[in-house]
């Protein structure tokens, strides 16, 4: 039997779970599908409740090894591919994914040994807008529109079923992106990409670009615009070099008005 390995990179990231119960059926579902890895980001609720544990079922363990953080970056800092799930289409549209179509491109970048995060946002409201731009894509579940509403615990479960099959399938390797093929490197982690969008941001206002207009709105097409392109390592410092010398362009353009006055 093939060895469970790819399914050990991927990471499960619960945002914002407002009741233990959520946690440890989570952690069961996981278990059960042969997933490991948890990262709980800002739980409103004590992991180690009774509930939490009871529920878990024999994965207790996944809850005490799960990765806890105030933030998402710290969490999502080595991932190459991250997906969120969502029921509702907000702000700037970005791409989506079935479940099945997402366990494919998740299972094949783990294959490759990268890691790769599932984001699972709280119980009220979901993941926010600000989450869903730190993902490559959105999940969305066809649920009945007449009762969209689906439990944190079955999501997961559902989510972790599909990569489970896709992995007993072998089905993930139709899922590998086209630019990484034709690129034949990796696409640059999560944490390289938020420090290149920094960096651009502080490029796009030395150079006067956003004329005082609000610029969250061209930072937010900018993001979707890169996560479709999946820069790699190598051209994310061709890029960082660009903006270096933007920036440098425009200290010396500001310079010689100073002298002019």
């Amino acid at each position: 039997m093939p060895t469970e390995q790819p399914l050990l990179n991927v990471t499960v990231v619960l945002v914002g779970t407002s009741h233990p119960g959520n946690i440890g059926s989570a952690a069961r579902a996981m278990k059960t599908m042969g997933l490991a890895r948890m990262a709980l980001v800002a739980p409103e609720c004590d992991p180690g409740h009774r509930d939490a544990l009871a529920l878990a079922a024999g994965a207790e363990d996944l809850i005490a090894a799960a990765v806890r953080s105030d933030r998402l970056d710290p969490v999502l800092a080595g991932c190459d591919l991250v997906l969120g799930t969502t029921a509702r289409r907000r702000g700037v549209r970005m791409p989506e994914r079935s479940p099945r179509e997402a366990a494919a491109e998740l299972l094949a970048a783990a294959r490759a040994g990268r890691s790769v995060a599932l984001l699972f946002g709280g119980e009220r409201s979901g993941l926010d807008n600000d989450a869903l731009q730190r993902c490559h894509a959105a999940i969305h579940v066809p649920t009945d529109p007449a009762f969209p509403s689906l439990n944190l615990a079955a999501a997961v479960q559902l989510m972790a079923w599909e990569l489970r099959a896709a992995w007993l399938e072998g089905a993930a390797a139709a899922g590998a992106t086209e630019a990484e093929a034709e690129a034949g490197e990796p696409a640059a982690a999560h944490g390289q990409l938020e420090g290149f969008f920094a960096h651009l941001d502080r490029a796009l206002h030395a150079i006067d670009f956003h004329k005082g207009r609000a610029p969250d709105t061209v930072m937010r097409r900018l993001r979707r615009l890169f996560y479709r392109a999946r820069p790699s390592e190598r051209e994310l410092r061709i890029l960082h070099g660009i903006l270096a010398d933007a920036e440098r362009m425009a200290r010396l353009a500001g310079a010689a008005q100073d002298q002019e006055r």
